[in-house]
C-alpha cells in the first residue's frame, strides 16, 4: 500500500507533509496558471506525429460532395451483415458457449481460431503444418494486423535500428517506425515487386561501412501491395529468403510478410507465401486480418510467427490488452467454421475487379493520349499508383490543390517514402483506391483528376 508521507528534508524521519517550511521560488506561486505547464513527454511521444491519411479522411469527411480515392476503405455495400449476424446469433444463443465468448479470453488468442488460421494458410500455400514447421501455437491474434506491426517494433527494434522497406511503401507503418526512433532505408520497386539486386547492393553498401548488425527487419507488403498494387513475384520469393540468410552475420535478419491483400486476387493463380519458404519457421513473420477479406469492424488480425518471437510477443501485447476481444475472435470462427467467410471472399472478389477494370478503363480514357502519365494494372488488392511524371502531386503542389478545386481527393505518393532530412522524396505520383468508391463516383473522380491535371499543365 502506497502513503503519501514524505521525508522532512531535517532529518530522516517521515513527516506529515511535503510543503516546504520556507518559500521556494522555484514552485509556483499559490494561484498561479499551474495547468499552463507543459507536462513531460517522453521521446517516443515526442516522435509520434499523426498519420497524414488522417486529413483527407477529415477533409472528405467535412465535405461530403467530395469524391474521395485516398482512404483505403472497403467496400460498404459489401459489408457481410447478415452473415455477421447469424455468427453472433450462433454464438450467444448457446448459454454455456455465449458465456465462454463474454468471458476474458487468452492473450495468444482462441485456440479454436488459432488452428483455423493456420489450416488456412496452409490451404493457400499447399502444404500442410509439419512442412512450415509450424503449429496452431505459433499463430497469435491481433487486434487487426496494424497492432501486429506495433508489437513487432516493440519487441524488435531499438532507436537506431534499420529496416529495410520496399520503396514506396506502407506509409501507416512508416509513422510507427519513426515513433521508435528507427531509420528506414528504401529498396526501390518495379511491377515484379522489391527489386532484389538493389536490396543485396544496399546489404552489401551497410556490411561495408560496419552498420549490418544494425538492420533488425525487411518489410514487404507482396501481395498487391499498398500503395502500388505491384506483387513481388514467384521467382523473387524464395531469392528475398536466401539474401536474408546470407547477410544474417551477428543477428537474425527477419522478413515480416504483410499479407493483407492476399485474397483478395482478380487475376490469375495465388503464389505461395514467402513463409512457405521458411522450413523451420526461423526467418519469416506471416501477418494476415480479416479486415480486408471480411469487414474491418471484427478488429481481428493475425501472425505465423518463430517460437522464440512468440513470447516476447505476447509479453508486450499482455501488456496492450491482455488479449484481444474476445467475443469476435468467436464470431470470426464461426464465419469461418459455416463457410460465410468463403463466400465473402468471392463476393468481395467480383465487387472489386469490377471496380479496378472501371478504373483502369476510365485512367485510359482519361490519360491514354498522355506520354508522361502511366499507372499500375494490380491482379488484386485495393489501389492504382498513378504517375503524372513532370507534375509536382505533393500536398502542397498546384495538382493537389486543382484536384480538390475540382472535388475529387488522392493520397499523394510522396508520403509512401522516407528519405533523409532535408531532401524531397519522389513527387510525381498518387495513389488511388477503389474501395470504397461506388462505380459512379469512379468514373467522375477520374474525369475530376482530369480536370485538375489539364488545369495545372496549362499553367
Amino acid at each position: 500500500m502506497h502513503s503519501d508521507v514524505t521525508v522532512s528534508p531535517r532529518s530522516n524521519r517521515p513527516s506529515s507533509t511535503s510543503i516546504p517550511e520556507q518559500p521556494d521560488d522555484s514552485y509556483p506561486a499559490v494561484g498561479a496558471s499551474i495547468h499552463r505547464l507543459p507536462p513531460g513527454r517522453s521521446r517516443k511521444s515526442l516522435r509520434t506525429t499523426d498519420s497524414p491519411i488522417n486529413y483527407f479522411i477529415q477533409t472528405a469527411l467535412a465535405n461530403p460532395g467530395l469524391i474521395s480515392l485516398a482512404a483505403g476503405l472497403v467496400d460498404e455495400e459489401s459489408l457481410p451483415c447478415q452473415a455477421v449476424a447469424a455468427a453472433c446469433v450462433a454464438v450467444l444463443r448457446d448459454k454455456e458457449r455465449g458465456q465462454t465468448a463474454l468471458q476474458y479470453g487468452s492473450t495468444q488468442g482462441l485456440p479454436r481460431l488459432r488452428q483455423l488460421v493456420l489450416d488456412l494458410i496452409c490451404q493457400a500455400d499447399g502444404c500442410n503444418p509439419q512442412q512450415l514447421g509450424c503449429s496452431a501455437d505459433d499463430v497469435v491474434i491481433t487486434t487487426g494486423s496494424q497492432q501486429l506491426l506495433y508489437l513487432l517494433a516493440e519487441v524488435l527494434l531499438d532507436p537506431g535500428d534499420i529496416v529495410i522497406t520496399e520503396a514506396p511503401s506502407y506509409f501507416v507503418f512508416h509513422s510507427v517506425l519513426q515513433s521508435h526512433g528507427v531509420e528506414v532505408v528504401g529498396i526501390p520497386m518495379d511491377a515484379e515487386g522489391m527489386n532484389l539486386e538493389a536490396l543485396s547492393e544496399s546489404l552489401q553498401r551497410l556490411e561495408r561501412h560496419g552498420q549490418l548488425e544494425r538492420v533488425k527487419l525487411i518489410y514487404t507488403v507482396d501481395y498487391f501491395q499498398n500503395p502500388t498494387g505491384w506483387t513481388l513475384s514467384e521467382k523473387r520469393r524464395p531469392r528475398l529468403l536466401e539474401l536474408v540468410q546470407r547477410f544474417s552475420r551477428r543477428q537474425r535478419i527477419l522478413i515480416v510478410e504483410d499479407a493483407a491483400y492476399r485474397e483478395l486476387r482478380y487475376d490469375g493463380n495465388d503464389l505461395r507465401s514467402i513463409k512457405s519458404w521458411d522450413q523451420t519457421n526461423s526467418w519469416v513473420v506471416y501477418a494476415g486480418t480479416f479486415s480486408k477479406p471480411c469487414a474491418p469492424g471484427l478488429k481481428t488480425g493475425f501472425a505465423l510467427v518463430p517460437p522464440d518471437i512468440r513470447e516476447p510477443l505476447l509479453h508486450v501485447k499482455g501488456n496492450h490488452d491482455f488479449g484481444s476481444a474476445h467475443l469476435m475472435q468467436h464470431v470470426v470462427a464461426e464465419l469461418i467454421t459455416a463457410g460465410a467467410y468463403a463466400h465473402q471472399i468471392q463476393t468481395l472478389r467480383g465487387v472489386y475487379q469490377h471496380k479496378r477494370d472501371l478504373l483502369l478503363a476510365e485512367l485510359e480514357r482519361a490519360f491514354g493520349e498522355y506520354p508522361n502519365v502511366w499507372w499500375s494494372r494490380p491482379a488484386g488488392g485495393l489501389y492504382v499508383w498513378l504517375t503524372l511524371e513532370g507534375v509536382d502531386t505533393g500536398p502542397q503542389g498546384t495538382f493537389a490543390a486543382a484536384a480538390l478545386a475540382e472535388g475529387v481527393l488522392y493520397v499523394p505518393g510522396e508520403f509512401a517514402y522516407v528519405v533523409p532530412q532535408g531532401h524531397r522524396p519522389p513527387h510525381h505520383s498518387c495513389r488511388l483506391s477503389f474501395g470504397l468508391a461506388r462505380p459512379e463516383q469512379l468514373r467522375q473522380g477520374v474525369q475530376r483528376l482530369h480536370r485538375a491535371f489539364q488545369r495545372t499543365i496549362s499553367r
